[in-house]
């Protein structure tokens, strides 16, 4: 390889790799402000279940939006700050894994099942009306 095409590669990668850390940053913000927000009912975490079903929504409906056969072009780099940056920081399940061992450590049995059930569901409706809200507007005529 030519040290010209390194050099290249060398800084498309530092792009791809700041994209994500960027997102990252945005999402672990938007995250931390959701915790600050929405507080748990009755020992439900509310906050965590709200980011996994709005990070997954985003994730299915700005990857299909911005995908091979989408109505927006994203460059490599703004999916990247999205889709791996922004969700990844934004979304958590190991947070989600602690309260629930928390809940059931707690006696809280029923309301850990429920979060449990309630999440799962929730966070595959959501990637599936992400992904069908962008179908819809993929097909769409004009811009």
């Amino acid at each position: 390889m030519s040290a010209r095409k390194s050099k290249t590669t060398n800084s498309k990668t530092a792009i791809l790799y700041t994209s994500v850390a960027v997102g990252a940053v945005l999402g672990g913000v938007a995250r931390w402000l959701a915790s600050l927000l929405i507080l748990p009912v009755s020992g439900f975490p509310l906050a965590t279940l709200f980011v996994n079903v709005t990070g997954s929504f985003i994730i299915g409906f700005y990857g299909t939006l911005t995908g091979p056969d989408g109505r927006w072009f994203a460059s490599a780099e703004q999916r990247q700050l999205v889709m791996t940056g922004f969700c990844g920081g934004y979304t958590t399940f190991s947070s989600f894994s602690l309260e629930t061992v928390r809940l059931l450590r707690g006696g809280l049995t029923e309301t850990a099942l429920l979060n449990i059930a309630v999440s799962v569901v929730t966070w595959l409706l959501a990637v599936w009306l992400g992904y069908a809200v962008a179908v819809r507007l993929n097909r769409l005529k004009g811009d």
